[in-house]
């Protein structure tokens, strides 16, 4: 396709390629992050991931040897042979990710005769045949190369052998291994290799392929029949790194809201102002703490957005105040469609300023959501975003504290949106073909600026669908899963592959919200949830109630336990969250991030990482009451026992129904806060350290939890040092209020 290599230029740190039959480029954009691109579609880079200028000032040297040109940074050296095969190799020029020479062989085929044959009975199956797109890389796999990232993908936590696919997709069935798609497109990965480790960002937002060793355990294939080659490599000593450069890259998480962090009840069901008023009632007097209410789109006048039932929902105002006197701050959901109908003022505005999408004769397209017939807000123009933020001052008006975009893959009832549907994509036309998997990032973006300008508070936005990118306007979750067993095993997976991709703050619907969840089941989730970054019941409507006092005295008090746990470990989760802002490392992280030079993890689905100091062994099995658990190197303690155990070895834990292995890192000051009902002003009153060991150091951090203040200055870090259990504290920063008391627990 591009032919022989003739010639190349310098522009600055980019280095232009001409071949016999086509152009291309290299340019360093930091010394560790190497863009590859080619042209397409474009001769420009459509990244929607990438905001503003990342390019940080790097020598390169280029020279020509006989059958490559090289490229060298002061980390990375690059050659690009003809055809555009573009090898990478580290400072010592040892082989870091080469592209693949050989012809690519898929592991079988099936002749047509036995496709008839099969699908007389119903069989599907995959083809696995060895598919060429028009834009694609083909690199080599190692035999111990492991590969984590791809986002919220289902599976295993190691994506080697399977393949998926880039096309936000809502699909209610039961999440399944073979499942390719989901809501989020994250085209982003990691490679942990034997002595080594790289990621690469494949930044083409069409729908793109990724065959991870599924076809062949020589090679792996990223490709896309639409857009440009365009994919950035990530060098690095640690996967800790990558995952810096790459939120470098595509924007971090902010840090959010503290309350944000607390407990969320939801369900698609609260169809009154009666029944809401009970659920705050009756978490209040169970003594269960609870941040939040979520309203499904029951609360809305016949599911239009941007309106309130007046009928089940009196008087909104009132009920906010109310609910906000308790403690509980209201969530409110949002889908993109706006239903058809004269007087409406939200559609009638936007037709008169022609910011709904268009069908190929030019007609405003319409389909079918919850409305019934509704017209899908072109948010890839920006008067668009601006008038979608403007929007939700009528939330915020009434008090409403976070929105909750859902439906914005764009789901649709009556059939997808055709492929030719006209979308804009900033200043130019585009098709829903191409805007697809921007449609919920873009959604997600309008709803944050507006949050930011009308609320003046960090805006808490949870979205369903998103991009590489979406983690710097939103958090996620996982979408409609199943009370199933399969899918609690999942979200373990599901949340540790998010944070590996730059996407940190995400969590599951615990207990599932289809199906009907048992009492075992829930009381498992509630220990997995109340550990996850979002921790939110939720399930639907038409299925059996969920909270947590539905299941008799017995799991209720459980329940309470792990929420109340949640509660105590808020400092310590908002230390973690703070650090994925400056960093991007998650929260909810697998063992391999932390340990990633130990085989043992490397394939571990079934345990996690609370931030650096805390180990958890859930138990994801039915009637299970005890479990083998792997403790890494370095010296354990046990959270409830304070046993001590020493790592690198496997020991068996009894795990009753109220009990969820937790295990604690020698060495660690574990910050911690006095039970309360919600988090309110007395969160400055009081903090508890927990130590465990005789030696060790924390960095804690405190400010109001609340607004952008912080980023002027106004927070405290304290360094708490312990020396033969004597603890001393030194404060790194100071310019906000103190803790009035701080008890120590040795």
């Amino acid at each position: 396709m591009f032919g022989k290599l003739l010639e190349y230029r310098v522009n600055g740190q980019k280095v232009e390629i001409t071949f016999e039959n086509k152009t291309a480029c290299i340019e360093a954009i930091t010394s560790k992050i190497i863009n590859v691109f080619a042209a397409f579609q474009s001769d420009r880079h459509d990244s929607r991931a990438i905001e503003g200028d990342k390019r940080i000032p790097c020598s390169i040297q280029v020279e020509r040897e006989e059958e490559a040109l090289v490229i060298k940074t002061e980390d990375v050296i690059v050659r690009v042979y003809d055809e555009f095969k573009v090898d990478f190799y580290d400072i010592n020029d040892k082989p870091i990710s080469l592209e693949y020479r050989g012809k690519r062989t898929p592991l079988y085929h099936v002749p047509e005769s036995i496709k008839k044959f099969l699908q007389q009975e119903g069989h599907t199956f995959d083809i696995n045949e060895a598919e060429n797109f028009k834009i694609q890389s083909v690199r080599t796999l190692d035999k111990k190369d492991t590969i984590y990232g791809l986002g919220d993908k289902t599976g295993v936590l190691n994506k080697r052998y399977y393949e998926y696919e880039m096309w936000n997709t809502d699909n209610p069935d039961p999440h399944e291994d073979s499942f390719k798609a989901l809501y989020k497109s994250i085209p982003f990965f990691i490679t942990l290799k034997e002595d080594g480790v790289y990621g690469i960002f494949f930044d083409n937002h069409n729908k793109t392929y990724f065959n991870m060793g599924k076809e062949s355990e020589d090679y792996y294939v990223f490709g896309s029949e639409d857009g440009n080659l365009d994919y950035y490599f990530f060098a690095g000593e640690h996967m800790t790194d990558i995952i810096e450069e790459y939120t470098y890259l595509t924007g971090r998480m902010p840090l959010p809201q503290l309350w944000t962090l607390g407990y969320h009840q939801s369900r698609w069901g609260y169809e009154t102002e009666e029944e809401v008023r009970r659920i705050a009632t009756t978490m209040r007097e169970n003594r269960i703490p609870c941040d939040s209410i979520h309203l499904d789109i029951d609360y809305m006048d016949h599911y239009k957005v941007f309106t309130w039932n007046k009928e089940t929902y009196e008087n909104p105002e009132q009920l906010i105040s109310d609910l906000k006197e308790m403690g509980y701050k209201v969530v409110t959901i949002i889908d993109p469609g706006v239903k058809v109908e004269e007087g409406y003022s939200v559609y009638e505005e936007g037709i008169k300023k022609d910011y709904f999408v268009r069908d190929k004769d030019g007609e405003v397209y319409v389909n079918q959501v919850w409305p019934g017939d509704s017209v899908f807000p072109d948010f890839g123009k920006k008067e668009v975003r601006e008038w979608w933020a403007e929007q939700q001052k009528f939330l915020i008006n009434k008090g409403v504290r976070g929105v909750w975009n859902d439906m914005n893959e764009p789901a649709s009832f009556k059939g997808p949106l055709p492929d030719d549907v006209q979308f804009t994509d900033e200043d130019h036309m585009s098709t829903h073909k191409e805007m697809h998997n921007l449609y919920g990032h873009n959604m997600a973006k309008a709803t944050f600026e507006g949050l930011k300008k009308y609320d003046q508070r960090r805006p808490f936005v949870i979205t369903r669908a998103c991009y590489s990118g979406s983690q710097k306007y939103a958090l996620g979750w996982t979408g409609d899963n199943q009370s199933l067993w399969g899918h609690l095993r999942l979200s373990v997976v599901q949340l540790c592959n998010s944070g590996l991709s730059g996407f940190p703050f995400m969590g599951t619907d615990i207990g599932g919200f289809g199906s009907d969840t048992t009492k075992e089941l829930i009381t498992r989730w509630v220990q997995v949830g109340c550990l996850s970054p979002f921790f939110r019941n939720h399930c639907a409507k038409g299925r059996a109630d969920q909270e947590p006092w539905v299941f008799g005295q017995e799991t209720m008090d459980i329940y309470r336990k792990f929420v109340n746990l949640r509660y105590q470990l808020l400092p310590y989760l908002y230390d973690t969250f703070r650090i994925t802002e400056q960093t991007g490392i998650p929260m909810f992280r697998p063992l391999v991030l932390q340990y990633e030079k130990d085989e043992k993890v490397k394939n571990m689905n079934d345990q996690f990482m609370v931030g650096e100091h805390l180990l958890v062994a859930p138990v994801l099995e039915q009637g299970v009451t005890a479990r083998l658990v792997y403790l890494p190197e370095g010296g354990w303690y046990d959270y409830e026992t304070k046993e001590y155990h020493e790592g690198n070895r496997y020991i068996m834990k009894e795990a009753p129904l109220d009990c969820c292995p937790m295990f604690v890192k020698a060495g660690t000051i574990l910050p911690t806060f006095p039970v309360r009902d919600f988090i309110s002003e007395d969160k400055d009153e009081m903090l508890i350290l927990k130590t465990f060991g005789e030696n060790g150091r924390y960095v804690h951090y405190q400010d109001n939890g609340e607004d952008f203040a912080y980023k002027d200055g106004e927070y405290n870090e304290y360094e708490f040092i312990l020396e033969e259990g004597v603890l001393t504290t030194n404060m790194l920063h100071r310019n906000y209020k103190q803790y009035q008391k701080i008890e120590v627990v040795l």
